[in-house]
């Protein structure tokens, strides 16, 4: 009797007489498919695609995070921006418009600017925009937005834009949004976090007492900096030189904005993550009401130019930010471009909330290039996002400050010609996505020691996720947390100080990371939740 084909694969046919053969000699039958196996396995993966041992997307669009030992996970990161990015940036409509005048442009736009603010306000915080028409707007001093609900608005920045000029001298932001205030605890309402270990991911944790705190609260995630904590980071050990200021624990006090999403029984659940492990070992933590009377919310700019007269390259004594927040929330930047700036196109300081900074541009800043100029997108406050930016002659490009706490995202963002290194720049900036950021300088996140008045740690929970860089030096903090490289492309580096330890490094060189980004995939993963 003939052989009886059965099938092929790869171009071997296998026949009846075959599979006897191989079930009788059932040691080459297992070898033959594990072979097989593994160029069935190769050829899967042909497209190069692999995912990170810290996380899956599922098929369905969720994502299963996986826990270290500790329990502690890479953080959601989505609920950032204008609202948590739960509403689209609203088109308020036009309720004065201006146009060019010969001289100084800002008294006329700030008394529009004024009229505005003394209007009340519509239901959802609204008072309307102001619409700069196309053309040149010299402004001598700074403008100033001190009401919500204000938007302004220009008509583009091209050479049929809207193009406000930072004229003559005088270091000075060409145009602040602030309201006033800060934190305020409201007494009587603090609690003490009762888990001993409150893992980096964690949206919940067991408090003592839930008596008078209900959903919809606005809660400070206190987490209380401790000279143990400080010696164990070994930042009381900073290699000293002149200027040289040692960590101590009173200083790290670190508050986190948060809102309660749900309680159950001593357990309260939280809108965004833990970013910093909560140890008991170094005070566990606490959480209480807050306050924050005076800060302003939904300020929109759009659309328009913003230049500033210089001397020369190096020039100092002219405009150097262009637009300046602080004390709000619920704002946003959208469409705006700035050249010869000594320091930022946009900078958020540590009041300003729920911002989100898109679709702009900081370009050929000028200022002598050292430390203190040339940071183009900085933020200093929480639960801000910055997408789709572009840079070129910056220094730290996409920045965060001392004691920065986030979550805050920078996605999508080029920069080029840098003259310095993007990440955390200082004393332990924590909770930052760094996605798709394309470089050709550097990505850190180091013990940075003793540079400037001892910046030590950078940061934690600092996730570097698909970026393109020239070089990157990525380490973990002695205590407290860890810093990922993922999938990133380039040189890795040793870092400034030798023997620190090395981060979580996966994929380095190696392209096909998915999902692409994660800022994407966990707003994915979100609404499904809805």
């Amino acid at each position: 009797m003939s052989d009886k084909k059965v099938g092929y694969y790869r171009g071997i046919a296998f026949t009846t007489d075959n599979i006897r053969f191989l079930m009788k000699h059932q040691s080459i039958f297992s070898l033959l498919i594990l072979s097989l196996s593994a160029l069935l396995f190769s050829f899967i993966n042909d497209n190069g695609a692999w995912t990170s041992r810290f996380l899956n997307v599922n098929k369905n669009g969720s994502i299963t995070y996986h826990p270290d030992e500790k329990g502690n996970t890479i953080p959601d990161f989505s609920a950032v921006g204008y609202h948590h990015g739960l509403k689209e940036i609203p088109e308020l409509a036009v309720v004065k418009t201006l146009n060019p005048v010969n001289g100084d442009a800002g008294n006329m736009i700030q008394k529009a600017i004024d009229e505005l603010s003394a209007l009340p306000a519509d239901a959802n915080g609204h008072r309307g925009a102001i619409l700069l028409t196309k053309g040149t707007y010299a402004i001598a001093g700074t403008l100033n937005i001190e009401a919500g609900g204000i938007v302004l608005r220009g008509a583009g920045t091209g050479t049929e834009g809207t193009r406000l000029i930072a004229s003559g001298k005088g270091l000075r932001s060409l145009l602040k949004i602030r309201g006033k205030g800060k934190i305020t605890e409201i007494p009587g309402t603090r609690v003490q976090i009762t888990d001993k270990y409150v893992p980096t991911g964690a949206k919940s944790f067991k408090i003592s007492n839930t008596k008078g705190l209900k959903s919809g609260d606005k809660i400070i995630l206190f987490r209380p900096g401790t000279d143990n904590w400080i010696h164990d980071l070994k930042m009381d050990q900073i290699e000293a030189r002149e200027g040289t200021k040692q960590w101590t624990g009173a200083d790290y006090n670190l508050s986190y904005e948060r809102e309660i999403v749900k309680i159950q029984g001593n357990t309260v659940f939280i809108d965004n993550p833990v970013v910093m492990a909560m140890d008991q070992q170094y005070g566990s933590g606490n959480i209480f009401k807050y306050e924050y009377k005076g800060r302003i919310q939904e300020v929109g700019i759009e659309n328009m130019l913003f230049e500033s007269e210089y001397a020369s390259d190096t020039d100092e004594d002219h405009g150097w930010i262009a637009v300046d927040f602080d004390h709000i929330e619920n704002g946003w930047v959208t469409g705006v471009t700035s050249r010869f700036f000594g320091y930022a196109c946009v900078s958020l300081d540590g009041g300003a909330k729920n911002i989100t900074v898109k679709d702009s541009k900081c370009l050929d800043a000028k200022s002598v290039i050292t430390g203190g100029k040339r940071y183009s997108f900085n933020n200093n406050g929480q639960q801000n996002l910055f997408m789709d930016l572009e840079t070129t002659e910056g220094r730290h490009d996409y920045v965060t400050g001392a004691k920065t706490c986030g979550p805050n995202v920078f996605y999508n963002c080029k920069s080029r010609n840098t003259h310095a290194d993007i990440g955390p720049h200082h004393r332990w900036a924590s909770g930052t996505l760094y996605d798709n950021i394309d470089t050709d300088g550097e990505i850190n996140v180091q013990d940075r020691g003793n540079w400037g008045s001892g910046h030590g740690w950078a940061g934690v929970t600092q996730v570097i996720w698909n970026c393109k860089v020239k070089s990157a030096a990525i380490q973990n903090p002695w205590v407290s947390g860890k810093n990922y490289a993922i999938g990133l492309q380039g040189k890795k580096l040793a870092g400034r100080l030798k023997d620190k330890p090395d981060g979580e490094w996966e994929g380095q060189g190696q392209k096909g990371l998915q999902p692409v980004s994660l800022f994407q995939a966990q707003l994915r993963a979100r609404e499904l939740k809805k």
